[in-house]
């Protein structure tokens, strides 16, 4: 099993959205009703996807999966988006969305690209704390949704995007390469960050805009 964390549903209440949990244990007789019942998706952060679910197999650093929470997110995003409906994806919701629309994923960043920063979560350190910049491209919803294009970020991911997913469009990166912003143009709002938005906001405004945008494009 696992848990939201508290971070987010506060900040789908701050900005006039009413959160519903959706547990990691749903099935496919279930997506119909929740695509039906709920007006945006939020996948949040979480654990490793099973690489057997992007063609390839588990490397040593990989932190343990948990089989049913993927199958439940994936078949939920894969209907989601073919309804065309606003989803918002973070950190673990990130790499997800773009396992669902058939991408692949690095299993370690240090493993696997040279001379990347640490991306990743220091216990000693809140998770507010900001780690790295991301550049966005200018072109992008991001980008006018947060009204910029340079922003420094908190970090807690040691995977990260590789062969990006079918419509996904890079928007975001840190300045080793890492993608860490990704969305889908032709979509209404599908916005996806590799950062912790949720909990930047607790010492930073910055992010606030993303989190209003996404409430209001789902009607709220």
């Amino acid at each position: 099993m696992c848990a939201v964390g508290e971070t987010y549903i506060r900040a789908i209440q701050h900005v006039g959205g009413t959160p519903v949990v959706i547990p990691p244990t749903t099935t496919e007789a279930d997506w119909a009703v929740l695509v039906s019942q709920l007006d945006g998706l939020l996948l949040s952060g979480g654990g490793d996807i099973a690489p057997q679910l992007y063609g390839e197999e588990s490397e040593p650093w990989m932190d343990q999966v948990n089989a049913e929470r993927d199958f439940s997110e994936l078949g939920l995003t894969r209907q989601w988006l073919a309804m065309e409906r606003p989803l918002l994806a973070i950190c673990r919701g990130h790499q997800v969305l773009n396992v669902a629309l058939g991408g692949t994923l690095y299993q370690d960043i240090t493993a696997h690209i040279p001379n990347a920063l640490d991306h990743a979560y220091v216990a000693t350190q809140p998770m507010e704390t900001l780690a790295h910049s991301v550049t966005l491209d200018t072109k992008s919803q991001l980008a006018a949704i947060l009204d910029g294009t340079t922003f420094d970020v908190n970090s807690s991911h040691h995977q990260a995007l590789k062969v990006t997913g079918d419509k996904l469009v890079v928007t975001g990166r840190a300045p080793d390469g890492v993608i860490e912003a990704v969305e889908i143009s032709e979509h209404p709002f599908c916005i996806s960050v590799q950062w912790h938005p949720e909990a930047m906001v607790k010492t930073s405004p910055t992010m606030w805009p993303l989190f209003e945008a996404f409430v209001k494009a789902s009607g709220g």
